[in-house]
């Protein structure tokens, strides 16, 4: 075999699991029949009342439920089977929707009680799919995985703005068919998603109780250095797109003059621009840190709106705008893929839940403060707007937690760039239960194994302390270890062409080398220690005596099988030393295995 240079997860690799694949036609379909409903809604309540503000008040109607029940929705999401909850909501909504072709007939007024019930729903439909995405696809997947929810989204928010206004001229009541059957389309896809079930607790739920656990997962999120910046980046961020989307219409048409098409077109390219960022997202998103991403977002449309400020031509306001949503698409899914991976499945609920709530809140703000351009002008507002946007993207770079993984990924290289010259890992002590007690902390299949299975696998296994910058394994070597981390971390890369790049960093309760220690082959990657760490080297021997339990050998064979094809490694030649078992497993390229 030759040491081909590693190749990066295919951005549609995620849809390996049906799961997801069923999940992300779920959104789809179901988005593409909203947006039927908004159009078809918004004419509807026009015909009857000949009023804007009737048409104003239907918006509201889908916002108020977010402002009022968000946060105890996410409450709700943390206690109870998230896929249920989806289930359910999709039903009801899909039923409410059918109803009103009917209702409004005899008042129009069922109108914004559906609307306000419908959008009610949807604030537990919500933060339920996004918990569950982290269990969809692996870590190495989970940006690619958000961006193309967010293609999913976006896309067909497009292809249902422009279906519904041929199929709302033609029919109202069709439109409102159509969506509500979405909904029931939504729920079958649903059916066969598998969802590892959320631990049930036995506290009944009763007001002190959501009140108890509302109080618990702000506690949770503010304690959280990661997730408090992340919330203070989306109160700029909302502030920012309430205000700049409420001032397209008025820049467009007083400072551009523009045409309401030329107005239409821009809202348009802006999703477009989105949709493509988020492909490119999808492809390269390995290449940098969630939190470069998200500076390199918030900056790149600060600088596109400050453009648009000042522009006087419709064309180049066009390809402006759509340069905006380009940039916004980094920002947005790396946003939700840190919110994902720094928040413990049981909390994600309340996490999302109350970041969506905080979200709409500041954007009402930030509608309501577009209000200024009567006093200031739409350019002067629409440049307050980009200058909101750059300093989101500078504070991003400092905010602990967002710029410090930019800091960091920058650290690593240079400790990569030094393992040439670094001192080597020593050998350590001999493991005791202790310390192997102190691994099932960090990786609780450990917890699973008995207390003689785990004193016989003490033979050989080594307890060893490194320092920052402790070269663990060189690449090109051959070795028969593998490496878990029990305290600090390690970064790993190689080099290509005299360049490094990281392919993976380790945290406590992470594991390296096995796909080396049990095949044989050349050491793919060097990996060093990035802080001061504690790790436990294994034997093959001992991992082979591991992979007998059935949960450790599915652990094993998932994270073997995501690193062997990111490195392009599933045509490796047989070894007698690896379990063929597994070798055809990964020659079959079986993805990771869904939870049941």
């Amino acid at each position: 075999m030759t040491n081909s240079a590693p190749a990066s997860i295919s951005p549609f690799a995620v849809f390996r699991n049906k799961s997801f694949t069923r999940m992300w036609f779920a959104q789809l379909i179901s988005t593409i029949g909203d947006s039927f409903t908004m159009i078809a809604a918004g004419i509807l309540i026009y015909q009857k009342t000949n009023s804007s503000f009737a048409v104003g008040l239907m918006l509201m109607a889908t916002s108020i439920p977010t402002l009022l029940i968000g946060m105890v929705a996410g409450v709700f999401v943390d206690r109870f089977d998230r896929k249920k909850i989806m289930i359910t909501s999709d039903i009801m909504r899909g039923l409410l929707v059918l109803s009103i072709p009917f209702l409004v007939h005899y008042n129009v007024n069922w109108l914004y009680v559906i609307v306000f019930l419908s959008a009610s729903i949807s604030t537990f439909f919500l933060p339920a799919y996004d918990s569950v995405i982290p269990e969809m696809a692996s870590d190495e997947e989970l940006t690619a995985a958000n961006s193309m929810i967010a293609i999913s989204s976006f896309g067909s928010t497009a292809i249902g703005f422009a279906a519904s206004g041929m199929l709302a001229a033609y029919s109202l009541d069709v439109a409102f068919y159509i969506d509500g059957f979405t909904y029931f389309i939504s729920a079958l896809l649903m059916v066969g998603v598998k969802i590892a079930a959320t631990p049930q607790t036995e506290e009944k739920t009763s007001v002190v109780v959501v009140i108890k656990n509302l109080q618990s997962g702000l506690k949770y999120m503010f304690n959280s250095s990661i997730l408090r910046a992340l919330i203070i980046l989306s109160i700029m961020y909302s502030f920012m797109v309430g205000m700049g989307n409420t001032l397209l219409l008025p820049f467009a048409t007083e400072v551009l003059k523009a045409t309401t098409f030329e107005y239409g077109l821009q809202e348009g390219v802006t999703s477009i621009g989105f949709v493509i960022g988020s492909f490119v997202i999808a492809k390269y998103a390995d290449r940098l840190r969630e939190g470069v991403w998200m500076i390199i977002g918030l900056l790149g449309m600060g600088i596109a709106y400050m453009i648009y400020s000042f522009s006087t031509s419709v064309p180049f306001a066009v390809l402006v705008i759509a340069i905006s949503g380009f940039m916004n698409s980094p920002y947005s899914v790396a946003r939700r893929t840190l919110m994902q991976r720094n928040t413990d499945r049981e909390m994600r609920g309340r996490v999302f839940g109350a970041s969506m709530t905080i979200g709409s809140v500041v954007m009402l703000i930030g509608m309501a403060a577009a209000g200024l351009a009567d006093i200031y002008g739409a350019r002067v507002m629409m440049q307050f707007t980009a200058l909101i946007n750059l300093g989101a993207g500078v504070v991003a770079v400092f905010i602990p937690g967002i710029g410090q993984p930019a800091a960091e990924w920058i650290r690593s290289l240079k400790l990569l760039r030094l393992a040439s010259q670094a001192p080597s890992v020593e050998n350590g002590r001999a493991a005791t239960l202790a310390d192997l007690d102190r691994l099932a902390v960090r990786l609780p299949v450990f917890a699973t194994l008995t207390l003689n299975e785990r004193k016989s696998l003490l033979k050989d296994i080594r307890y060893i302390e490194a320092a920052e910058g402790t070269v663990i394994v060189h690449q090109g070597e051959t070795s028969d270890t593998a490496y878990f981390v029990l305290e600090g971390g390690t970064v790993a890369g190689r080099s290509e062409n005299d360049n490094e790049r990281i392919l993976e960093t380790h945290a406590p309760g992470d594991f390296f080398g096995e796909i080396a220690a049990l095949t044989g082959i050349q050491r793919t990657a060097n990996v060093i220690t990035n802080q001061q760490s504690t790790l436990i080297r294994v034997p093959a021997a001992t991992l082979r005596e591991m992979s007998r339990h059935p949960e450790m050998n599915r652990l094993f064979l998932s994270k073997m099988t995501e690193r062997m094809m990111r490195m392009d490694m599933i045509e490796m030649p047989k070894r007698n030393v690896m379990d063929q078992q597994v070798l055809r497993d990964l020659r079959t390229n079986q993805p990771v295995m869904e939870a049941e």
